[in-house]
C-alpha cells in the first residue's frame, strides 16, 4: 500500500506528523488547507476508515497504525474543542518516500 504522511499545525503552533496507511488522504486535505478542529478530524475520521479498510481488503486485517493515527488526532483535538474558531493547518502531504505531493 501506497503510505502517506499529512503534516498539519494544530492552533497552538504545534506541529504533528500523522500517518496513512492510504493515499486517501489527498481526497479530504489539501497542502495549505485550513480546517475547524471539528471538521478536520471528521476528514481524518473519514479518511483514515477507508484507508485502514483498503488495508483490510488487500491483507485481511484493519490497519492498527490508522486506528492508532486517528486516536492520536482525536486526543490533540480535545485540547481545543472550547477554542472558538480555531483551526488545524494541513502543511504538506508527502509519499512514504519523502515525496511532497
Amino acid at each position: 500500500m501506497p503510505e502517506m504522511y499529512f503534516h498539519v499545525r494544530w492552533p497552538d503552533g504545534a506541529t504533528q506528523r500523522c500517518y496513512s496507511p492510504s493515499t486517501v488522504v489527498e481526497d479530504y486535505f489539501v497542502p495549505g488547507g485550513q480546517y475547524a478542529v471539528a471538521d478536520f478530524v471528521e476528514r481524518s475520521r473519514t479518511a483514515l476508515d477507508i484507508a485502514g479498510e483498503r488495508v483490510r481488503e488487500k491483507f485481511g486485517f484493519f490497519c492498527t497504525g490508522a486506528s492508532g493515527q486517528l486516536a492520536q488526532i482525536e486526543r490533540a483535538a480535545a485540547a481545543y474543542a472550547a477554542v472558538s474558531g480555531a483551526e488545524v493547518t494541513v502543511e504538506s502531504l508527502t509519499g512514504a518516500d519523502g515525496s511532497t505531493r
